[in-house]
């Protein structure tokens, strides 16, 4: 069971990882780093010397994927000998990573279309959300709390709504992956004062679930949660009047990837555990409808 909280550790962090390897290749001008897929040139699988620093980006990031493509392997198989209850979860893992990667080569293939980008993007974040399942399902069972399940769902909720406007955000903005690529054709101004007001939504969320949570056993978490929130918040107002540069756009991202982590897993551990008879039950209920 060790090996598999390990393995289930690892992959939420790689998923994390892969969110701010992404950004990094958008924010250096690296999105055709590898002019093609799957193969980064037409005659070389990996980086050559001649793609440059560019190559190496795109290529890392690519790489980064087949490790998590081996830990996802790796985590189905433990899991099906040591807790073979959460095998859909780990799945989760080993299937979507694939199909991300495939989100990937159409978005080499298409030129870095500002649409397919953004469902690369959010793609990362179901699998964020399964693998944080899977490890709270793998700790010691959590103090039910109704009400704040509810706020910090909905915080849940919140952060992804900010997550796919700060994509629209980007899609508009200057960072793009590579110079020639299209932007969407909406405001800046509106879809950023838009992805701002979420942010203030969930603001609110988070200072609720605070409130609600104080003086119990999630306090710490809440608190952190805050302080993610007024840290991303910050870090986001700061790249807008600071003309966005590169490196805080990086910052941004990850704090956001953060803040979306401990919300589903403040959300994940308020939750009633599952019934450990419900198998059973439905177990005696297919014996008998079997034996009628």
């Amino acid at each position: 069971m060790v090996l598999v909280r390990r393995l289930s550790l690892l992959a939420l962090g790689l998923q994390m990882l892969l969110v701010v390897s992404g950004t990094a290749v958008r924010v250096t001008g690296s999105g055709l780093g590898c002019p093609t897929w799957p193969r980064c040139t037409g005659g070389s699988l990996t980086n050559t010397a001649a793609l440059g620093s560019h190559g190496s980006i795109e290529f890392g990031n690519r790489l980064l994927a087949v490790v998590m493509e081996a830990v996802g392997i790796a985590l189905v198989l433990a899991v099906r000998r040591h807790a073979p209850q959460h095998t859909r979860l780990a799945l989760v893992q080993a299937a979507v990573v694939p199909l991300q990667a495939v989100i990937g080569g159409l978005l080499v293939l298409s030129g870095l279309n500002p649409y397919v980008l953004i469902l690369h993007f959010l793609t990362s974040f179901p699998l964020v959300f399964a693998a944080a399942a899977l490890l709270r399902r793998l700790s010691p069972a959590p103090e039910p709390h109704p009400l704040l399940r509810a706020l910090s769902a909905a915080a849940v909720l919140a952060t992804s709504v900010v997550l796919v406007l700060g994509t629209l955000v980007t899609g508009t903005g200057p960072h793009a992956g590579d110079p020639k690529v299209d932007r969407l054709p909406f405001s800046p101004r509106t879809v950023t004062q838009l992805h701002a007001d979420g942010v203030w939504l969930l603001s609110g969320l988070v200072i609720a679930t605070v409130v609600v949570a104080w003086r119990s056993s999630y306090q710490r978490w809440a608190l952190g949660l805050l302080a993610l929130v007024v840290a991303q918040a910050g870090v986001g107002y700061w790249q807008y009047f600071a003309g966005v540069p590169a490196g805080l756009v990086a910052v941004h991202v990850a704090l956001a990837t953060t803040v979306f982590t401990v919300a589903s897993w403040l959300a994940l551990s308020t939750a009633a555990p599952p019934s450990r008879s419900e198998q059973p039950t439905l177990a005696r209920v297919a014996g008998t409808a079997t034996a009628r």
